[in-house]
């Protein structure tokens, strides 16, 4: 299934060194047609790193979507009542984000949009970035796996040799994940690099 004239949320989380992944990943989805709205965890909010910073990363996402940032809870809570989405992606994936929607936590604008998305049985696509993901976040991601209408973006180990236990999406499978998803269906291979 295309993007073209799908709703698609775009929620961002503190996995800081992939903001710029992240912004040409939201770039690349508007291409194919898509209504984008961001969704910003509370760190990725407001925090300022070597990487980014918070206004310049909101300004960004602003200025690629052109819709108002979805940025608080009370924000998020709508998504699910009103269908607003046909989509959401959550990419980056923390870790932390993870173990929340793993253990049904909404405490940030990101747990309650996926929270209210899921009420509808719509599908959530999750792109991991954890320097944990084979170690403390293998046991979240293994029962993300096995949740219905949950997908993955294909993912891999970004440095095997000086990260051993570090896991990343595959960029460049971000957008047939998200078409994958709206037809039900998990991209395949799972597993990358």
């Amino acid at each position: 299934m295309t993007l073209e004239g799908k709703r698609v949320g775009f929620a961002i989380c503190a996995s800081f060194c992939t903001f710029d992944t992240a912004l040409e990943c939201v770039d690349a989805i508007v291409k194919k047609g898509a209504i984008v709205t961001g969704i910003l965890s509370p760190a990725t909010d407001t925090i300022n790193t070597r990487f980014m910073r918070a206004d310049d990363l909101k300004d960004s996402l602003y200025m690629l979507t052109g819709n108002p940032l979805i940025r608080t809870i009370e924000e998020a809570e709508p998504i699910g009542p009103q269908k607003l989405l046909d989509l959401l992606v959550v990419l980056p994936a923390t870790g932390n984000s993870l173990a929340k929607l793993a253990a049904g936590i909404t405490d940030t604008a990101v747990t309650m949009a996926v929270k209210s998305h899921l009420r509808n049985n719509r599908p959530v696509v999750l792109a991991v970035s954890t320097n944990d993901g084979l170690g403390n976040s293998a046991k979240n991601i293994g029962a993300l796996l096995n949740m219905k209408n949950i997908y993955f973006v294909p993912f891999g180990q970004d440095d095997p040799m000086l990260k051993p236990k570090s896991l990343v999406f595959l960029k460049e499978m971000v957008v047939p994940a998200l078409e994958e998803a709206l037809e039900g269906r998990q991209l395949q291979p799972l597993l990358g690099f």
